[in-house]
């Protein structure tokens, strides 16, 4: 094992009707689906969609931080 680590970060948008909190959890639980060794996340664009009025969608932009393998 290696006393370093190498990390790629991958760009992602959760969505939810519900909160920001549960857009940023499905978009977390999604990505891990695919990608191994997901770590940390940072949130970089909160925006959402409104119909009549009122917010339909809360949509989060996050950068995904996963450890590359072996590293």
């Amino acid at each position: 094992m290696s006393n370093h680590h190498v990390y790629k970060k991958v760009e992602v948008v959760g969505s939810s009707s519900n909160s920001i909190e549960d857009a940023i959890q499905v978009a977390v639980a999604e990505c891990s689906k695919s990608v191994k060794h997901v770590e940390w996340f940072e949130v970089v664009e909160t925006r959402g969609h409104v119909k009549d009025g009122k917010v339909a969608h809360y949509q989060v932009v996050l950068k995904v931080g996963f450890r590359i393998e072996g590293s």
